[in-house]
């Protein structure tokens, strides 16, 4: 499955593919440095007591140089007459000159450093710049974690819920993956346990779409979150987008169930 053909059957899906695609190609053009990282075994035994890494005060991780990144691809946006996200990106690019880049990434991490101008916006623009600082470290973090040691209901590597799931291998050792929509990790997790309120019921209740390329609605009885999941490894990282199929959420909200997930797009009255 490609974008084209995709975006040929979800045509509705074709604005936020063109502001996507957009950033990314904004992203790429800003120059990042590669993460140095040599802490992993300080960061250890906050690994174990369920610390994300970009949140460890143990490992003394560098941050401030994706934040540059972030504050980079703000300004290239806010300097682009064609861009449809000019006008905000600008007001952002205003106060970031005024709190500076280690600001931006503290409020992407949760803390409430300040009130951004555009917080939906600086979501997005931010941990797009974010994701691609740190694929490198998130690849050689999947390498070394010990993945039965984590099993939590959140990205190990920032600490967001999970935008969605994918479910990899063959009965009786399929295994389900939970996808980070913000840094773009994904980890193990238990196959029917609910990441958001932790009840395992033995079983999900699922929302089947028929010629949606193996995307399903897994939901929890118990608190009513759903994460929209993968069967399969079928073109898995462009199906693993979120923003790719969007129209699920909606169809999720029309069954009454909500969306605890973390996730880079805002549906109007989704609430996620």
């Amino acid at each position: 499955m490609t974008r084209d053909a995709w975006l040929s059957t979800h045509g509705w899906l074709r604005p936020v593919a063109r502001l996507c695609a957009e950033v990314d190609a904004a992203a790429a053009e800003v120059g990042t440095e590669s993460p140095r990282f040599d802490g992993w075994d300080a960061y250890a035994p906050e690994f174990g007591a369920g610390v994300p890494l970009l949140r460890s005060s143990e490992a003394a991780l560098d941050l401030e140089p994706a934040g540059r990144m972030v504050v980079a691809l703000v300004e290239r946006l806010a300097s682009s007459q064609s861009s449809e996200v000019a006008s905000d990106a600008a007001r952002l690019r205003a106060q970031l000159r005024d709190v500076g880049p280690q600001r931006a990434v503290d409020w992407l991490l949760g803390e409430e450093a300040f009130v951004p101008a555009a917080p939906g916006l600086l979501r997005f623009l931010g941990w797009t710049a974010m994701a691609r600082h740190f694929a490198p470290l998130v690849q050689a973090f999947e390498g070394r974690r010990e993945e039965e040691r984590w099993l939590r209901g959140y990205c190990p590597t920032c600490g967001s819920t999970p935008a969605m799931a994918q479910l990899v291998g063959v009965d009786p050792a399929k295994k389900r993956l939970l996808s980070c929509g913000c840094c773009r990790t994904r980890w193990q997790y238990g196959r029917t346990r609910c990441p958001f309120c932790e009840v395992d019921s033995h079983r999900l209740a699922i929302v089947a779409v028929e010629g949606e390329a193996g995307l399903r609605v897994d939901s929890c009885e118990a608190c009513k979150g759903y994460l929209k999941t993968l069967v399969g490894q079928v073109d898995e990282t462009f199906l693993l987008l979120d923003w790719t199929s969007l129209h699920l959420d909606l169809a999720a909200r029309d069954r009454g169930l909500r969306r605890l997930g973390g996730s880079l797009y805002e549906l109007c009255g989704t609430g996620g």
